[in-house]
C-alpha cells in the first residue's frame, strides 16, 4: 500500500471537507435527551442503526425511557423491549450496569435532569471515560460515543468505517488497535467537540454509503479522487 501524498493533518481534514460537501451537516447524535445518546451508544453495539431506533421507539411509546424506569424495571420485561435491537439480554445487562453507574452519581430523584446526564458534567473526561471503561459492557467506542455524543467532549469515536477508510487512504493499517487510531485523530485535529462529531459522522455516512467492506463504490464516492491505490 502506497502512503498517502499529503500530510496527515492537510489529509485529514481534505477528506473531511470533501464529506461535508458532498452530505452537509449530519445533526447527530440522533436522540431527544443525553440519556437517551447513552442507551443508543449500549444498544448500537453489533447491530444496525435501525434495529435500535425500534428499541428506542418501543421504550419511548411504553413512557420508560428514563433512567429510573429502565433502573426498577424488572429485568425480563426490560429484555423484551429491548429485543428489537438484537442480543437482548446481553444488552439489558449492559444496560443496567451503565444505569448502575449513573446511580452511583445522581440517585433518582431528579429524572430531568437526569435525562441530560448534569451529574457527570465538569468531571475530568479521561477520569470520566476510564470510569466508563470499567462498566460491565462498556468498551471504548461506546465509551467514547456517550463523551462526545452525549456530554460534547472532544473524544474522536474509532468504529469499522473509520479504520476502513483510513486503511484504504493510506493513513492507517486497516487492523490499528483502538487507541492507536484514536491517538492518530487526536493528535492531529483541534481537540473540538463539534469537529469530532460531524467528522465521524460524515465517516458513517460515506462508509454506510460508499466505504462497503467486499464491494466499494469508489468512483461515486466523495473520497474517490483521494485515493493512490487500487482497491483490492
Amino acid at each position: 500500500m502506497k502512503r498517502a501524498g499529503r500530510q496527515p493533518e492537510a489529509a485529514l481534514l481534505a477528506l473531511y471537507r470533501a464529506m461535508l460537501a458532498r452530505f452537509g451537516p449530519s445533526k447527530w447524535w440522533p436522540a431527544d435527551s443525553p440519556f437517551e445518546i447513552a442507551v443508543g451508544a449500549v444498544l448500537t453495539q453489533n447491530t444496525a442503526w435501525r434495529n435500535v431506533e425500534k428499541a428506542i421507539a418501543g421504550l419511548r411509546a411504553r413512557g420508560v425511557l428514563r433512567p429510573e424506569a429502565l433502573y426498577f424495571m424488572p429485568v425480563r420485561e426490560l429484555e423484551e423491549l429491548l429485543r428489537p435491537a438484537g442480543f437482548f439480554r446481553l444488552k439489558a445487562g449492559r444496560l443496567r450496569a451503565l444505569l448502575e453507574y449513573f446511580s452511583a452519581y445522581a440517585g433518582w430523584d431528579v429524572p430531568p435532569g437526569n435525562l441530560r446526564l448534569d451529574f457527570l458534567r465538569g468531571k475530568d473526561g479521561r477520569e470520566l471515560r476510564e470510569e466508563l471503561l470499567g462498566v460491565r459492557g462498556i468498551g471504548p467506542e461506546t465509551a467514547d460515543c456517550l463523551l462526545l455524543y452525549a456530554l460534547g467532549l472532544p473524544f474522536f469515536v474509532i468504529d469499522t468505517y473509520t479504520l476502513r477508510l483510513c486503511g484504504r487512504h493510506g493513513l492507517l493499517p486497516p487492523d490499528a488497535p483502538y487507541e492507536e487510531a484514536q491517538e492518530f485523530f487526536m493528535d492531529r485535529l483541534e481537540a473540538d467537540a463539534v469537529l469530532y462529531n460531524e467528522f465521524h459522522a460524515l465517516i458513517v455516512r460515506t462508509g454506510h454509503s460508499y466505504c462497503k467492506k467486499s464491494k466499494p463504490l469508489c468512483s461515486g464516492c466523495p473520497l474517490g479522487s483521494f485515493l493512490d491505490y487500487a482497491v483490492e
